[in-house]
């Protein structure tokens, strides 16, 4: 490139901008001053309340180019608890809470009974990684979960363990949570805002399968179905896994005998114990055809 290059930017990279600033002027009480820092490398002014607007804009943007760039086509969400154990961490479990009082046995045996689904986010994940489905040359049903323990870890495991890259959406909060050691490094995000979180969720989403938690899977199970059931979103597969532990903590039923929602808006779930069952409810619904079948 020359000075005269027709195709050349005649502005320079705000990269570059960046590094004559910082070999710029001597120090001075001017330079020194907060009000002469490049705005968008001042993060005092970039944290201020007016500047919410600007942060709401970066945080999607950045997941959304960061998975453009890394040829994510769409994704298999994974909502989950980050208490239900493995099972060896549930035997370790129960025999601790033998000491424990009666609540604690309770609260063991009943995470201990779920273990299983920790099994089941693995073998899903797996399975569906080991597809390696590829369209118009971007990736298709990448395993994306909150990027924690548990439930999450499961899927991102499963897919590390059949080779392939998977995604984590983490959540700053008040305690650590850092990402588990199975999500991607490249795709491995951090937000400040619940809702660009939740939007990421779903945004490249094709299917979700939501196994047994507490108040942040309702919170974006919920979101999910009323998106849909609300026309706001096309219909995918919403995949349940543990009939017995959701009928038990949500009466489905009710709510239509009540008349709050209609019969019908119940078959957008599909009810699965097994990450096979799980496949095909995707696979039928997209018309998915296997190698062996063509």
């Amino acid at each position: 490139m020359t000075d005269k290059d027709l195709t050349d930017r005649k502005f320079y990279r705000a990269g570059e901008e960046t590094r004559f600033a910082e070999g710029g002027p001597e120090r001075t009480p001017q330079t020194a001053h907060p009000a002469y820092k490049l705005a968008f490398r001042d993060t005092d002014f970039l944290l201020r309340d007016e500047l919410r607007p600007v942060r709401f804009q970066l945080e999607l943007l950045k997941p959304e180019m960061l998975l453009d760039e890394a040829r994510v086509g769409s994704t298999l969400v994974m909502y989950g608890s980050a208490r239900i154990p493995s099972p060896a961490q549930a035997e370790a479990r129960l025999a601790a809470a033998q000491n424990g009082s009666e609540w604690d046995k309770t609260v063991a045996e009943r995470l201990a009974a779920k273990a299983k689904y920790y099994d089941e986010a693995y073998r899903l994940a797996r399975l569906v990684s080991e597809k390696g489905i590829i369209e118009n040359g971007l990736r298709q049903f990448v395993v994306t979960t909150g990027g924690g323990p548990s439930i999450m870890e499961a899927g991102n495991r499963g897919a590390s363990d059949a080779g392939s890259e998977s995604i984590g959406l983490n959540i700053v909060l008040p305690h650590e949570q850092a990402p588990n050691p199975y999500v991607t490094p490249y795709l491995s995000f951090q937000f400040h805002y619940f809702a660009l979180r939740k939007m990421h969720f779903l945004l490249r989403a094709r299917a979700v399968a939501v196994f047994p938690g507490g108040f942040g899977t309702f919170d974006e199970f919920f979101e999910l179905i009323t998106l849909i059931q609300t026309g706001k979103m096309k219909p995918m597969p919403i995949i349940l896994f543990g009939k017995e532990f959701w009928e038990r903590v949500v009466n489905f039923e009710a709510l239509a005998e009540e008349g709050v929602i209609s019969k019908g808006d119940l078959d957008l779930i599909t009810w699965c114990e097994t990450a096979e069952d799980a496949w095909k409810c995707i696979s039928d619904f997209y018309e998915i055809r296997e190698p062996s079948e063509d």
